[in-house]
């Protein structure tokens, strides 16, 4: 099965599948992949553009490889804001959606405590998605005490 984990910044998506995935089970994680790809001490959310570019392509066929075994584990993907074309793929797929948001103040402040300040702008796109209709919260508990 896929299992989609999407939320804001800083909600704890990374935090779920760590709670969640079983061994056995593929997880498709952008940050994670980046510092695997990254040189020796580098930042776990601040990557080098040419970096990211690797990592993005590396990210999609990962996915398109991840999709074929579908019936033999789960696979886990964090996408933080999956627009139309992307959520209509993923139900195609029978994909289950799984929002992390412990709550936009939790967030926030996470953000600030753990994040580059490019991020706040991402925070605050996320929550006015979500307020125009966009995806709905699975969790609202804070994620670091799964």
């Amino acid at each position: 099965m896929l299992i989609v984990v999407t939320g804001p910044p800083g909600a704890g998506k990374s935090s779920y599948i760590r709670a969640h995935a079983k061994p056995v089970d593929i997880v498709i994680d952008l940050d994670l992949m980046a510092l695997a790809m990254a040189g020796p001490g580098a930042d776990h959310h601040a990557h080098h553009p040419a970096l990211l570019r690797v990592v993005h392509r590396a990210r999609q066929a990962a996915i398109h490889e991840a999709e074929r075994h579908l019936d033999t584990v789960d696979v886990y993907l964090i996408h933080t804001m999956p627009q139309a074309k992307a959520r209509a793929h993923y139900k195609r797929l029978n994909a289950r959606i799984v929002t992390v948001d412990p709550g936009e103040a939790i967030v926030r402040q996470r953000v600030r405590d753990m994040r580059q300040p490019a991020m706040e702008a991402v925070v605050t796109r996320w929550y006015r998605d979500r307020r125009k209709g966009g995806s709905r919260p699975v969790t609202r508990q804070a994620s670091r005490t799964w």
